[in-house]
């Protein structure tokens, strides 16, 4: 706020007129604009709000695009989203009926469900002519409920493209040279949803099924081409289905770069390592071992965000890590990467992420229970989640298969 008040301040000292109009999204904030006043800009805006709750991602995926919602509830105890969620599902609801079976697991989530009952009641939808609704159910999960999965590697297609390039609103963004482009240095975005057939059928496949896959596909367009060069006995029928599977090219050669440019990462013998030590943490097999390792790759001085995530995977699975082993680390990780990371370890503290052990962990009950842990015999034909992490089940997603099963 102070930004927008001093850039006013700025054209005024230069002898600017102009109209100034600042809009909230998906709300106005108080004390946003407690700032404005103080600033003595308020009077010279035309404020308003854009209601902009759900962005549609995918044909199936719609995001509220909160980053920083958890770390808002965690660490600094601002639950406003949470406020949004309800809101978001409300607006839904208009749309679609009123849903009839809410499930809350966690805090934020109960809230949120309460909320969405108030704002029920006081602006409520109208029933006629909305019929049975659409949505029958709504699962709320807090993120707090399960934090183990977000600390491992994905394994699937589009996992591994999250985990190398980073998905943001339904594309990543990479070197040109990478799609086979002649522009060193330049960057280029490749979308990534439903709208491509191609990644639509691949894109929760295991990264060798995928190279399979897709070379079949360019062998097949290869083999009809060379037929229809050879002979000149096609149908005018065939030649159009012809040069409709030609328009599938560019797809084809989309995901032939972008599935070479993903296993020179995954063939590294530093990938195999991780993935393997994360297997040892949740199946709480030696402590030790996985002690070491972590120890091992702060002296190597590996990416902070790699020994971040392992570290609280240990945390979250052993119940904390004791008092010596604890402190050591935390000093290890500053003497290594630089004491500007200390509020960084003091908030994994604070949220509970990376903390001192005061009691045994309850961690492998957890997974028995709920089956975390299964032996994929086939990876290329699983007949589990849990392939997606190499064996693990997600918490989560036990948890909603677990809501459904019990109706």
């Amino acid at each position: 706020m102070k930004f927008v008040a001093n850039q006013i301040k700025n054209d005024e000292s230069k002898g600017l007129q102009r109209e100034y109009h600042l809009y909230f999204v998906p709300r106005r904030i108080v004390a946003c604009e407690k700032i404005l006043e103080e600033e003595k800009v308020h009077q010279k805006l035309t404020i308003g709000e854009y209601p902009l709750y759900l962005v549609p991602l995918d044909e199936d995926v719609l995001s509220l695009e909160l980053d920083y919602s958890l770390q808002e509830c965690l660490i600094e105890g601002d639950t406003s989203s949470v406020w949004h969620v309800a809101k978001a599902i409300h607006k839904l609801e208009f749309a679609f009926g009123v849903i009839p079976n809410i499930r809350a697991k966690g805090v934020a989530s109960t809230k949120a469900a309460e909320l969405l009952n108030h704002m029920q009641l006081e602006d409520p939808v109208s029933m006629d002519n909305m019929g049975i609704p659409e949505i029958d159910t709504v699962i709320l999960l807090d993120r707090e409920v399960d934090m183990v999965t977000p600390m491992c590697s994905q394994l699937t297609y589009e996992g591994l493209l999250d985990e190398m390039l980073e998905i943001h609103n339904g594309s990543v963004e990479v070197d040109a040279s990478i799609m086979g482009a002649q522009q060193d240095g330049k960057k280029v975005k490749v979308p990534l949803n439903s709208s491509d057939k191609l990644y639509k059928e691949i894109r929760d496949l295991n990264l060798h099924v995928v190279v399979q896959v897709v070379r079949q596909k360019a062998t097949s367009i290869q083999q009809d081409y060379a037929e229809v060069k050879s002979t000149n006995t096609q149908s005018v029928s065939e030649l159009k289905d012809f040069v409709k599977r030609l328009h599938s090219l560019p797809e084809i050669a989309r995901h032939v770069n972008l599935a070479q440019h993903l296993q020179s990462f995954a063939a590294k013998p530093a990938f195999h390592a991780r993935v393997e030590i994360e297997q040892i943490i949740l199946e709480a097999q030696t402590y030790e071992t996985c002690y070491e390792y972590i120890e091992e790759i702060i002296q190597k001085q590996e990416p902070i965000e790699t020994v971040l995530r392992l570290l609280v995977l240990f945390s979250l699975t052993n119940g904390g890590l004791p008092k010596k082993n604890f402190d050591y680390l935390r000093r290890e990780i500053l003497h290594s990467y630089g004491f500007e990371h200390m509020p960084l370890l003091y908030n994994l503290e604070k949220a509970g992420l990376v903390k001192r052990q005061e009691s045994r962990t309850n961690w492998p009950v957890i997974s028995r229970a709920l089956q975390l842990i299964v032996d994929i015999k086939d990876p290329e034909n699983p007949d589990d989640i849990a392939y997606i992490f190499a064996g693990y089940a997600p918490l989560s997603i036990r948890l909603v298969q677990h809501a459904v099963r019990s109706g």
